[in-house]
């Protein structure tokens, strides 16, 4: 089942349920698509999205047109404990409290991690990934518009594992799916990073042990206007005609 922001958002302003699916669609796709730090980054603007609804719906339901950034974001959102007792704990205290952890993987950790021994994109970007799930299983529970047991099976599927395309272990990425054509694993890639890729590194991490065979897929791809092959150096880079085909093909 699809996240609805008609039904199971329902109790919230379009403008800010709009937002907030939308963010929440970009981390779990970033995710998919093996954009760490991308995945990371629009974590913040998620939380900024939640605090705003939190401290709309705190405030008499008295919510603002758009999501707006609290000056200081751990401290507005431990502010929101001082709203009256009848609202929910979540609303008062779970969920900020949830939201500053998450807020801090962009601001403090950084996501670049320079200096650092070991790159913890990737689990950060996972931090990021099932954090945002929960809270919006919590939004769900708590302002949906719909039958309860809708709303129960949308938060199901809300916290369901999210299985990325690519995967990293050590100095080699790989592909999920075995089953991928060689082409359609090359485009999957180089979209996966930004940039341009080498030529031999594409071939090793696609399992390639013949790099003048695998440089003739390069080419059939550079003359359909999908890559940008220099042979002379081995540069590849993906064209927007490929990014399209990755977005409509390629994604889970």
């Amino acid at each position: 089942m699809q996240v609805n922001p008609e039904n199971t958002l329902g109790n919230l302003p379009t403008s800010l349920r709009s937002e907030l699916v939308e963010e929440f669609k970009k981390i779990t796709r970033n995710y998919r698509e093996g954009r760490w730090e991308a995945s990371e980054l629009n974590g913040g603007r998620f939380c900024e999205i939640v605090y705003s609804i939190l401290a709309g719906h705190l405030d008499g339901d008295n919510y603002p047109d758009r999501a707006k950034k609290p000056a200081r974001f751990k401290e507005a959102c431990e502010r929101l404990s001082n709203a009256p007792t009848t609202y929910s704990e979540s609303t008062r205290l779970t969920i900020p409290r949830v939201l500053v952890p998450l807020y801090d993987v962009r601001n403090r950790r950084g996501v670049g991690h320079v200096g650092g021994e070991v790159d913890a994109n990737h689990m950060d970007a996972t931090f990021v990934l099932h954090t945002s799930q929960w809270i919006m299983a919590e939004l769900v529970r708590i302002f949906h518009k719909t039958d309860i047991a809708t709303a129960g099976e949308v938060v199901k599927n809300l916290t369901d594992r999210t299985v990325p395309a690519i995967w990293k272990v050590g100095d080699v990425t790989r592909i999920l799916d075995p089953s991928i054509k060689l082409a359609d694993g090359t485009l999957l890639l180089l979209y996966a990073e930004l940039g341009s890729q080498a030529d031999k590194k594409l071939a090793k991490n696609l399992e390639q042990e013949n790099i003048g065979n695998y440089r003739r897929v390069l080419d059939r791809l550079h003359q359909a206007r999908l890559i940008e092959y220099n042979r002379s150096t081995g540069d590849v880079h993906i064209s927007p005609l490929g990014e399209k085909a990755v977005e409509e093909r390629l994604l889970p």
